[in-house]
């Protein structure tokens, strides 16, 4: 149920969740190691009406605010019905997240959801497992976005390194359309050992190269999958793809042979799962 009650002040804006939290591995630990120089309080918000629903439905979080405007919270009540929030005037809400945040009249500040190591995840994860590796993909709103497709595609978490990705913030969420929620965004301390764990727990490390040889359409793929990909640009690093077990390209034709990387995890995992390396 939502009710109003009168908004607090900004310094309870930027609090911390509780110390027993903060020595658990969770995402603001990913936001904290990821180099995230200048990350801001306020950044710890979540808004928009997908990712503050998800969150607000998820018991492995703790909610500590949850501000709306009245149609917001009418809204949000349809998807979250025991969700209660702060009944406030949109300003409200803009003091306490970053310029410009498209918030849809909702901001929620919440402990972070724990995460498993990748040893714990390893230990945990079925045959036909499918997973995605980020080999230095920094842009907040294409790992969001990321994480959104393999949602849908059934994938059981997404790989970062710890020193280059970006850290969880609201806009990583927003894009992320609630994703967060359900796949695991797990950071590592070095992407050539992780690669190797996966290979030793039975993972065929798929490279996407442009300049591949093979089409993703032509392999045959009937194992265990870790679809490996790099930062927009680049590309996968010459030590990563020397890692892989396959490099395979999207079978893209025409004038634009390249897509934003978001874009290209979407395709490439659409086609994983129609074989049998679908989750």
């Amino acid at each position: 149920m939502v009710k109003s009650k009168p908004p607090r002040g900004r310094r309870d804006a930027g609090r911390p969740p509780d110390r027993h939290r903060r020595d658990s591995r969770t995402h603001e630990a990913h936001a904290s190691a990821g180099g995230a120089s200048g990350h801001r309080p306020g950044d710890r918000w979540l808004y928009g009406h997908h990712a503050v629903a998800a969150a607000a439905g998820n018991p492995a979080r703790r909610l500590e605010r949850l501000l709306a405007t009245a149609n917001a919270a009418e809204r949000l009540k349809r998807d979250c019905p025991g969700a209660v929030a702060e009944i406030v005037e949109r300003p409200a809400i803009e003091a306490v997240l970053p310029p410009g945040a498209v918030h849809q009249g909702l901001a929620l500040l919440a402990s972070p959801p724990a995460v498993p190591s990748l040893e714990e995840l390893l230990d945990s994860l079925p045959q036909d497992a499918l997973l995605v590796v980020l080999d230095q993909v920094t842009d907040p709103q294409n790992v969001g976005a990321i994480l959104r497709s393999a949602a849908a595609f059934g994938v059981r978490a997404v790989l970062v390194p710890r020193r280059h990705a970006p850290p969880v913030t609201g806009a990583l969420a927003k894009a992320a359309s609630g994703a967060l929620e359900h796949v695991p965004l797990i950071e590592i301390g070095n992407l050539d050992r992780a690669l190797q764990k996966l290979k030793q727990a039975g993972f065929w490390c798929l490279g996407l190269d442009a300049a591949a040889d093979r089409s993703i359409a032509d392999a045959k793929l009937d194992r265990r999958l870790a679809l490996v990909m790099g930062a927009e640009g680049s590309g996968l690093r010459r030590l990563t793809a020397e890692r892989c077990d396959l490099l395979v390209r999207l079978p893209t034709r025409g004038p634009i042979a390249t897509l934003n990387v978001s874009n290209a995890a979407a395709v490439a995992l659409y086609e994983l799962s129609r074989g049998a390396g679908g989750a």
